[in-house]
């Protein structure tokens, strides 16, 4: 293991606990020094940012077996318009934020309570999670895991809206146990079941967007769920399962696999971080304990950014907002996101995306290239006019990137520098 200085520890702080800092953002915190900037990331002022409002969108309708062939492909429009409106709006939050933590949490919670478009076609409710998401984040991850049961997208993702008293389905009290809390091998098939029943009866209402439980549909009496019987509801059912050793485990191995290194925490570590999450469950303790670890400012170790981690550190470094850009711009921005293989509210399944060398493929890599010369050419001119390592934060560079910077135009050297090894991954 091998001690990074100060300034290169503040430098991967910014990375891994926001979307990356260039130029005065890199300075100031520098000049503050580590412990202020942690704190300053920690405990922000506001969340709300200069970010605009959620966009008000209209409830998802399907089209009936008469639709009218004009009205079909009008509604089709419409939910298209609505799926980039939602996406931008929220690439746009990133980039915007003066809270860059809340939003970088936001979307680890994302990808790890994974939830997509693909299924559940309903913009306004990828928002609604997406609040939820960031305003209980932070906090005691109990409150987050009894929201995200009964959160309507993840009702409709995991099939919990069809899961009755008559009919448990075991779609969603599987999955939240094995890749939301526990992980495997910490409960049985038995310990499903009863989950399951536990959790019937939530309905959800299309209209409104609202979930609420229907008495009829929810079996009440004993369910024995990790060693425990008793008339468990929802409610309870989470209770039981975040009071379980492995829980907190298991959360602290998830954060250290997006935010440290790929390879697992020695368990030491686990132990400390485990005791900083301690009985309030607290995510934000956690965070800062973390950050504190040795092997955070390991030298030797680095993370491939993920494709919107990337963009949206470019983007805020290059000054250039995904709400100000032209229409053609914006969904020019979402279809190189996804050649890139990443797209928020579109997660490839419940396991959420991969990480590592799975995102330096050749096709990303075009579709890369092509974005960082779109966002060069959106930055102010003062911006493209400058040094490109310096705007993009990045303090050194290997004797080959200077020379392919020094030998591109000058209006193409924030782009060529954007993907250059030292700023796709987070050193």
């Amino acid at each position: 293991m091998a001690r990074m200085t100060e300034d290169q520890a503040i430098r991967r702080l910014l990375d891994r606990y926001g979307f990356g800092a260039g130029g005065t953002e890199l300075a100031d915190a520098r000049r503050a020094g580590w412990r202020a900037s942690l704190s300053t990331l920690l405990s922000p002022e506001s969340d709300d940012s200069s970010a605009t409002p959620p966009p008000e969108l209209a409830p998802y309708q399907r089209g009936g077996k008469d639709e009218d062939p004009a009205a079909k492909k009008e509604r089709k429009q419409r939910q298209r318009a609505d799926r980039t409106a939602a996406t931008i709006w929220w690439l746009d939050r990133m980039v915007a934020t003066d809270a860059p933590l809340v939003e970088r949490l936001t979307w680890f919670w994302h990808g790890h309570f994974a939830t997509s478009l693909q299924k559940v076609k309903d913009p306004r409710l990828m928002l609604t999670q997406n609040t939820s998401l960031r305003r209980l984040g932070r906090g005691d991850f109990r409150d987050l895991a009894r929201s995200m049961i009964i959160d309507p997208a993840m009702l409709i993702w995991l099939d919990g809206n069809d899961n009755t008293a008559k009919a448990a389905n075991e779609n969603l009290a599987r999955e939240f146990l094995e890749l939301f809390t526990l992980g495997h091998g910490h409960y049985s098939e038995d310990d499903i079941k009863g989950a399951a029943r536990a959790l019937t009866g939530w309905k959800l209402n299309r209209k409104t967007g609202i979930a609420k439980l229907s008495p009829r549909q929810h079996a009440t009496g004993d369910k024995t769920i990790l060693g425990r019987t008793a008339d468990f509801d929802a409610k309870g059912f989470v209770d039981q399962v975040v009071a379980q050793p492995a829980c907190p485990r298991f959360l602290v191995s998830r954060l250290w696999f997006r935010l440290v290194n790929a390879e697992p925490p020695p368990d030491e570590a686990v132990d400390r971080l485990v005791g900083a999450y301690g009985p309030d469950r607290d995510f934000t303790a956690l965070l800062g304990a973390l950050a504190e670890e040795d092997a955070f400012a390991d030298s030797t170790t680095t993370l491939v950014k993920q494709p919107v981690e990337w963009a949206v550190g470019l983007l805020r470094a290059a000054g250039v907002r995904p709400s100000k850009l032209e229409p053609k711009q914006q969904q020019k921005l979402i279809t190189l996101l996804k050649g890139m293989g990443q797209l928020p509210f579109l997660p490839p399944s419940v396991g959420g995306w991969a990480a590592g060398s799975a995102w330096l493929s050749t096709a990303a890599a075009r579709s890369r290239i092509e974005l960082a010369a779109m966002i060069n050419k959106a930055a102010d001119a003062e911006l493209t006019e400058a040094d490109p390592a310096a705007v993009l934060g990045l303090d050194r560079v290997s004797d080959r990137t200077a020379a392919s910077i020094e030998s591109a135009p000058a209006e193409s050297r924030l782009a060529v520098a954007a993907c250059s090894p030292e700023y796709v991954v987070s050193l």
